[in-house]
């Protein structure tokens, strides 16, 4: 039976309290779903309430529960409740609807292409129940009981997707009036922002003023634009520049969605990076952003391959892949000139390794780069790629070996940092950032390398995305707040998650509490589902 005592004592803690604090020798005692009391020193049984349940922490440290800024759990939360690879992380509150594409709102015809759109993000399970249309009725489903919380972005491409389909054209006059209806009535149930994605089908055919309307309707209710912006290649600091110069117009507050700098073309330009920030800053741009801890990035397969091959119905899509004149094209683009798809650079198919697939015969490709498939089958490393997007109806993702240690170790260290995992959690193979991604800031980054002392990565995994979020009574160990808490060992915790074995589950953490009940106990998931939709209020 999953812990939950309605009034709490955890004592003997090193309290971390999510401001950037120094941390101190104290207690925690949480009254229901929320923190009666916070406070240095340990009382002694004398000084105890009556009725309340003592647990004795062993000097372990007591934290906020982390919050992901960006993950792709839209439909895992629900196939897979345990979601054991994401509450043994100590993460509380997702921030679901990432990336311009995601479940909702949709309809009976958008449904099923959104769906296979991203079934290599969230698979696409036999038998789930879609018994949900509009954001309204996402939450109200979420709402039925989850392991942490969830909070959700309007995905600007299935506002897009409603309006206009797959169409490369600029939105029409009434086209931009129907999304701008849909997205009203997403932040109107609650969603704390809008998501874009720019090199994703069909966001990727929006303009820049039509971005610009949208956020103006964001800004109105006070949300956050969270852009995946149009290239994180050959034209990043264009790519950058776009979401400052649509929050400059628009009066929206901004977010960056898994911010970095990859590919050896743009080794040294963090400094032009930083700049940008820096002058956005000045000009009085409300902004931040997220990144993960690991220099390789993972996504779809058939996302690397021009945006003019990814529009239609699956099966013209499938047509265009098993065309000879066309995949010749498709193989100069991917290999010679640069494919949209893959951020304007030609593909090195040795970085770019199968993460997972559905089941069937090409199973054996998980874990493999494209070249050594290629390899392995005798084509070339294209020819292979089309070859296993074609066999798997597109439902392939994969790991990139494009990003920069350096970099990610800077940006970790702005001010406006916050923490996405931007996790994946299907396939063989996933990007261990998935299971890995806060015991790793925690153990790597702010024990072993220093990159960040404990209580400042704390900061940046609670209080500020919270704060950003809007979710004023959660981040911080205070009275009143939300009891949603962690207690690990500074010494100890970790992540063994590696790009071979990505399910293993952190270390090092002992106990998670969402909304006071016992989510985590001695590591191990209870079976709780205390979580719910947060919703953005005024």
């Amino acid at each position: 039976m999953p812990e939950s005592p309605n009034h709490l004592l955890l004592t003997n803690a090193l309290v971390v309290d999510g401001t950037g604090a120094e941390p101190f020798q104290g207690e925690v005692e949480v009254r229901g779903e929320r923190i009666e009391r916070v406070s240095p020193g340990v009382s002694d049984a004398v000084g105890r309430p009556a009725g309340v349940t003592v647990l004795d922490v062993g000097g372990q440290a007591v934290s906020p529960g982390f919050i992901d800024m960006h993950t792709h759990s839209d439909l895992q939360i629900l196939a897979n409740p345990d979601h054991a690879g994401r509450i043994t992380q100590g993460i509380t509150l997702e921030v679901l609807g990432q990336d311009g594409l995601s479940y909702a709102p949709v309809d009976d015809a958008t449904l099923p292409i959104i769906r296979d759109r991203i079934r290599g993000w969230n698979d696409d399970p036999a038998g789930f129940d879609w018994n949900w249309r509009t954001v309204a009725e996402y939450l109200a489903r979420l709402d039925d009981g989850l392991t942490c919380h969830a909070t959700y972005l309007v995905p600007h491409g299935n506002l897009r997707q409603l309006a206009m389909g797959t169409d490369s054209a600029p939105a029409d006059h009434d086209q931009l009036a129907a999304q701008l209806d849909l997205l009203r009535d997403g932040m109107a149930a609650g969603a704390v922002g809008m998501s874009a994605g720019l090199t994703y089908v069909p966001g990727m055919f929006a303009t820049t003023d039509e971005l610009v309307a949208l956020c103006e309707v964001v800004a109105e209710y006070g949300g956050l634009y969270v852009p995946h912006h149009r290239n994180y290649g050959a034209d990043v600091m264009g790519g950058y520049g776009e979401c400052f110069e649509i929050a400059r117009r628009s009066g929206v507050r901004l977010h960056l969605a898994h911010t970095h700098l990859s590919f050896a073309q743009n080794a040294h330009r963090m400094p032009e990076l930083l700049a940008m920030f820096d002058a956005a800053e000045a000009d009085g741009v409300d902004f931040s952003f997220d990144a993960y801890p690991y220099p390789a990035s993972m996504s779809t397969l058939h996302a690397q391959f021009p945006s003019w091959s990814q529009t239609g119905t699956v099966d013209e899509q499938l047509a265009m892949f098993t065309d000879p004149a066309t995949r010749a094209r498709l193989t100069e683009a991917v290999d010679v000139t640069g494919s949209d798809g893959h951020q304007g650079f030609p593909v090195d198919w040795t970085k770019v390794v199968i993460g997972g697939v559905p089941a069937g015969d090409w199973e054996w490709t998980v874990g493999l780069s494209v070249a050594e498939i290629a390899d392995r089958s005798g084509v070339a490393p294209a020819a292979a790629a089309m070859d296993l997007l074609v066999g798997t109806r597109f439902g392939a993702s994969c790991v990139m070996f494009l990003g920069s240690e350096e970099h990610l170790q800077r940006l970790m260290q702005h001010p406006r940092h916050t923490v996405g995992s931007d996790g994946i959690m299907v396939g063989a193979r996933p990007h261990p950032r998935a299971f890995g991604t806060f015991p790793r800031i925690l153990g790597h980054y702010s024990r072993e390398l220093g990159v960040l002392d404990l209580p400042e990565a704390v900061r940046h995994m609670t209080s500020a995305p919270a704060d950003r979020l809007g979710f004023t009574d959660r981040g911080r160990l205070a009275a009143g707040a939300v009891a949603d808490l962690v207690v690990f060992d500074p010494a100890t915790v970790d992540s063994p998650a590696s790009y071979t074995e990505p399910h293993r589950w952190a270390t090092g953490i002992d106990r998670v509490y969402v909304a006071g009940t016992a989510a985590v106990v001695a590591g191990r998931p209870t079976g709780a589902r205390p979580g719910r939709a947060l919703r953005r209020t005024a």
